[in-house]
């Protein structure tokens, strides 16, 4: 079975190589050494803490079945991260903005540190206080990182066609290489060197520890505008209005939660429904799949909206269109796959 998702991990990570490199000349930008070197600490530190972030998503159910909780329980779990990001997610980005976003981003190394030091522990009540530090940091990681970037550099007084240049690396690195590395790691300490499902949260407090440490003592801080501070309840009215006042808005959001919603799910079934009974499965291994076909579809999507003939409304409607199929693949195979499993077991 390793052999089957070596050849496939192979063969993606051909086919993205082939995409990245064969991007033109002409997408560099001349930058200054200045730049260079804000835009590499920024991406060290980002790709630190996003390795703290994706060496936990393989084993945090798995983590949790040999504590001996069932679904049930688990999904109380996962709902409670989820929940937590929700509710914080909506005061996290004005409180950063107020108190500093450089202490913001401390904020998410110090909780989500915490967040992993409470999977040691078996006893449900720890658990959960873990995963509701989870969805602060989960919070803080996709609010506070960006917002310090974007006002550092615009104070710092570098070109603003530069800013895309750091975004577009955070991206590759951050949620395409780092993921998928994150997801090797992750199966080496479990599986190679047997240190047990906890050991990827350990090696992510280590991640997330050094990140700190940079910046700490490299950074600066800064704040929002004072002037454009609202309170919670004059932006949740805001946000309303504009609801309220324009129905593509709130078929975009509706749009955005439904495929949030079914990746969510995925993300909360996928252990189970590859090791149903309790089969012994490479977490990681898969992780560092799924990562890379997610990279891979991004540099597909990158390439196809690069083309004016290619309409955002059509692309989506194949997105969403292939994303149902992908779902809907399990459910045709597992009734297809009953009756022959009924007959060979009789």
């Amino acid at each position: 079975m390793e052999l089957f998702y070596l050849i496939v991990f192979g063969a993606l990570g051909v086919i993205v190589a082939t995409l990245e490199l064969s991007k033109n000349n002409k997408d560099r930008i001349n930058t200054s050494s200045a730049f260079n070197s804000f835009k590499n600490n920024y991406l060290l530190v980002y790709s630190l803490m996003m390795a703290g972030d994706w060496l936990q998503g393989p084993y945090v159910y798995y983590l949790y079945t040999t504590y001996g909780f069932g679904k049930g329980d688990i999904g109380q779990l996962f709902i409670a991260g989820f929940g937590s990001s929700m509710l914080f997610g909506t005061i996290v980005g004005s409180l950063a903005d107020k108190h500093g976003r450089k202490r913001a981003s401390i904020t998410y190394c110090v909780t989500y540190i915490l967040s992993c030091i409470t999977k040691h522990s078996p006893e449900y009540r720890i658990l959960m206080i873990g995963r509701i530090l989870g969805g602060i940091a989960t919070s803080l990681l996709f609010s506070s990182f960006e917002s310090w970037l974007v006002a550092e550099h615009n104070k710092r007084g570098f070109e603003q066609q530069w800013l895309s240049l750091t975004f577009s690396k955070a991206v590759f690195l951050g949620n395409g290489l780092v993921a998928i590395l994150a997801g090797l790691l992750g199966n080496l300490l479990v599986g190679t060197l047997a240190l047990g499902p906890v050991a990827p949260f350990d090696a992510a407090s280590c991640f997330l520890a050094i990140g700190m440490a940079i910046i700490i003592s490299s950074w600066t801080e800064n704040y929002g505008d004072p002037t454009e501070s609202k309170d919670l309840l004059t932006q949740f009215r805001g946000a309303a209005a504009a609801i309220a006042s324009d129905e593509k808005i709130a078929l975009l959001g509706a749009i955005q939660s439904l495929f949030e919603g079914s990746m969510y799910t995925f993300v909360f079934l996928w252990t189970p429904a590859l090791s149903p009974n309790g089969e012994d499965i490479p977490h990681g291994f898969i992780f560092s799949i799924f990562m890379l076909s997610s990279m891979l579809g991004s540099s597909f999507a990158s390439r196809l909206m690069a083309r004016a003939s290619v309409r955002v409304e059509s692309y989506m409607q194949i997105v969403f269109l292939v994303s149902s199929a992908a779902l809907f693949l399990p459910v045709v195979t597992s009734v297809c796959y009953k009756p022959y499993k009924i007959i060979f077991s009789g």
